[in-house]
């Protein structure tokens, strides 16, 4: 597997939606399998700003000369111990830093310095729920599209129940609002697609496979540490946000 796959496997459902990253989704599957070389996927994937500062924190702190490197890429879509190698400092930094720092904290960065302290990590269900705006609005009463766009933002798993072609029933827990706790209810059956304008990255599914979703499609199999690591860092993200509701 070439070295930066991992992050575009990740990177290209929301890239595909328009939602980040360069405006032409297929820069983003050039630069990382076609002829292009790594300078030039280092071009694209600096254009994904609310990813980059986190792949930079996670390299660094663990001594990877690569932010790109596909150890660095899994720590922050799935999680991993690499995670631990961030101190709470250098993340909250990197979270007062980042361009998006404000959009879920409208008094300034205290709510933010919370969470981070509550065991914030430099992972992308972190970034979801406590630095975009969703949490805050589904907390206010604005539960829909709050709550969806977090459901199908944040990379959840799931495990395969039937495969049509290109479609895929997945069966995976929901985010719903528990009062002003966020948790993961019960299982439910969602659709979801292998692949976004012909291109995919998982072949030949099969019922009971552990796969992981972000958005709408399927990005990869899970093998079994991977699923764990990202229960895990889901559930510590999870109490990390949910902090200020626990001390209501």
């Amino acid at each position: 597997m070439r070295n930066g796959s991992l992050f575009a496997r990740y990177a290209h459902p929301p890239n595909v939606l328009g939602h980040c990253g360069p405006v032409d989704p297929a820069a983003l599957v050039t630069a990382t399998w076609g002829d292009g070389g790594s300078d030039e996927l280092a071009l694209v994937a600096r254009r994904f700003a609310g990813v980059w500062p986190y792949l930079e924190l996670i390299a660094a702190s663990n001594g990877i000369s690569d932010p790109l490197d596909d150890r660095v890429a899994e720590a922050y879509w799935v999680g991993s111990s690499l995670l631990e190698g961030v101190s709470t400092s250098s993340l909250l930094g990197c979270v007062r830093a980042h361009p998006d720092g404000r959009l879920g904290d409208p008094l300034g960065h205290s709510r933010l310095e919370l969470w981070v302290n509550a065991g914030g990590i430099a992972n992308h269900g972190f970034h979801v729920l406590a630095v975009y705006p969703w949490l805050a609005l589904a907390r206010s009463g604005r539960r829909e599209p709050a709550i969806s766009v977090l459901e199908r933002c944040r990379i959840r798993w799931g495990r395969v129940e039937r495969v049509d072609s290109d479609d895929v029933a997945i069966r995976s827990r929901r985010l719903y609002l528990d009062g002003q706790r966020l948790a993961l209810g019960e299982e439910r059956v969602e659709q979801v697609r292998c692949s976004a304008d012909d291109f995919g990255f998982v072949a030949d599914l099969e019922p009971g496979d552990m796969v992981s979703l972000h958005w709408d499609r399927v990005c990869d199999r899970l093998h079994p540490d991977a699923l764990a690591n990202l229960q895990h860092y889901t559930a510590r993200s999870l109490e990390a946000v949910n902090t200020e509701a626990s001390q209501d």
